[in-house]
């Protein structure tokens, strides 16, 4: 070869040995693209655009139904275990097998709940964004989310 005809090898070069990576910033990403686009895809508008008043409804009773079904079961078996486990505690403190320092138990709560407190106070921007998201597609689908908040109690009723 001539040294003429000798060229600098690129990023585009197929014979270059460098690699080019693109950087991407998961943090930004999330930040910019909404969770239900990610889960839906781009073009996943408002509901009320897609579908008839009366199949938003019944989208929204039949998912709040399951969902409240489901919170109902979930909430008893967790309330049967609290309880449950509560009540074994007692028997086994008057039964003689454990004994509980309540005094200290109470000041370990009390300190807990200072600092749940002093935690919640310091709001994260996160969970603003969130509320803000959540509140701005319930607007936008605002018969969906009716038939949701039905379904939800009939599915707690039932």
């Amino acid at each position: 070869m001539a040294t003429g005809d000798q060229r600098e090898a690129g990023p585009d070069d197929p014979e270059s040995d460098v690699e080019v990576y693109e950087v991407v910033d998961l943090t930004e990403y999330a930040r910019r693209h909404q969770w239900w686009c990610r889960v839906f895809g781009s073009n996943s508008g408002p509901i009320a655009e897609k579908y008839s008043v009366a199949t938003q409804i019944a989208m929204g009773g039949v998912t709040g139904w399951c969902a409240g079904y489901v919170f109902q079961r979930v909430g008893k078996i967790a309330a049967t275990a609290v309880g449950g486990g509560f009540l074994l505690l007692q028997i086994a403190n008057h039964s003689g097998y454990v004994q509980v320092d309540w005094k200290k138990v109470e000041k370990d709560v009390n300190k807990a709940k200072k600092h749940l407190k002093k935690k919640a106070n310091k709001a994260v921007p996160e969970i603003n964004t969130f509320i803000e998201e959540t509140t701005d597609f319930i607007k936008r689908n605002i018969v969906m989310s009716s038939g949701f908040v039905g379904g939800f109690f009939l599915g707690l009723a039932s």
